[in-house]
C-alpha cells in the first residue's frame, strides 16, 4: 500500500484545491469537475487527499468535464446516505471529493470503540453499530463503491524499533480494516461493492500523537462511499435515483 499512500501525497500537492465551505452536497456536487473511471487505487488514494486537505475540492485527472446534472444528482443521492450513516451509533460522518470530483461520503469508527487494544477482533458495540451500517446504508445503496482503511497512533511496540513498529502498525491497521471488511460482507455486503481494504498504519494522523486525546482520535477505519462508474453513468444519464 506505499504507492496508494504516496500518490494521495502527491495528488494533493498537484491538483488544484479550494474550500468547500458549508454548501451542501447536491449544490458541491453541480460545481465541480472531473473525468470518469479513474483506477481502484488511485480512487481511494484520491479521497484520502482530499481528507487530508481538509475538505479542499480535488477534480479528477483525466477525462472530459461532467454536467452540471450529473453532479447535482450524486451529490443528492450522497446527501442521503451520508444522512442515514449519520443516525448509526459511534459513527463519525463528514463529506469530502472523489477522483473524479464528485461527492463522497466517509464514515469514521473509533478504534477505542471497534477494537480492544492491540487487538483486532470486533467488539459487541461494534458489531451492532456495523450491522447497522450494513443494512441501513452499504445495502441501500448498492451503487457506491467502498474503501476502507485503518490508522493506527504511533505508540512504539515494546522492544522494537521506530521502523519495527511502524511495520507493526501498519499490520494492524490492516487486520482491523479487514476485519471490518468481513464484518460487513457477513452481513451481506458483497466483494463486488467493497472495492478496497487498506491499512496505513501510523501515516495521516488526523490530531496531536503528543497527548492521549490525539492518539485515541489517530486510532480510526475510515469507510469512504463514493460513486462507482454505473452510477456516474446513469447520472449523466439522468436516471440516478
Amino acid at each position: 500500500m506505499k504507492g496508494l499512500k504516496f500518490y494521495a501525497l502527491g495528488l494533493c500537492a498537484a491538483l488544484l484545491m479550494n474550500s468547500c465551505g458549508d454548501t451542501s452536497n447536491a449544490t458541491k456536487g453541480g460545481l465541480i469537475g472531473g473525468g470518469s473511471g479513474a483506477a481502484l487505487g488511485a480512487a481511494l488514494g484520491a479521497l484520502i487527499a482530499s481528507n487530508s486537505g481538509k475538505g479542499a475540492i480535488i477534480g479528477g485527472a483525466a477525462g472530459a468535464a461532467v454536467g452540471t446534472a450529473a453532479g447535482i444528482l450524486i451529490g443528492k443521492k450522497m446527501d442521503k446516505a451520508k444522512a442515514e450513516a449519520e443516525k448509526v451509533a459511534n459513527a463519525q460522518v463528514t463529506t469530502t471529493t472523489d477522483a473524479n470530483g464528485y461527492e463522497a461520503v466517509k464514515v469514521t469508527f473509533d478504534s477505542g470503540i471497534l477494537f480492544q487494544t492491540g487487538k483486532s477482533a470486533l467488539s459487541a458495540s461494534a458489531q451492532s453499530s456495523l450491522t447497522n451500517f450494513a443494512q441501513n446504508v452499504l445495502l441501500q445503496n448498492t451503487d457506491m463503491n467502498v474503501g476502507i482503511v485503518g490508522y493506527t497512533d504511533n505508540t512504539p511496540f515494546k522492544g522494537k524499533s521506530a521502523a519495527e513498529s511502524a511495520a507493526a502498525n501498519q499490520q494492524l491497521s490492516l487486520q482491523r480494516a479487514t476485519a471490518v471488511s468481513n464484518y460487513l460482507k457477513g452481513k451481506g455486503v458483497t466483494n463486488n461493492q467493497i472495492k478496497e481494504v487498506a491499512g496505513l498504519g501510523e501515516s495521516n494522523p488526523v490530531a496531536d500523537n503528543s497527548t492521549a486525546a490525539g492518539k485515541a482520535q489517530n486510532r480510526r477505519v475510515e469507510v469512504y462511499l463514493y460513486a462507482s462508474d454505473e452510477m456516474i453513468k446513469q447520472a449523466q444519464a439522468g436516471t440516478l435515483q
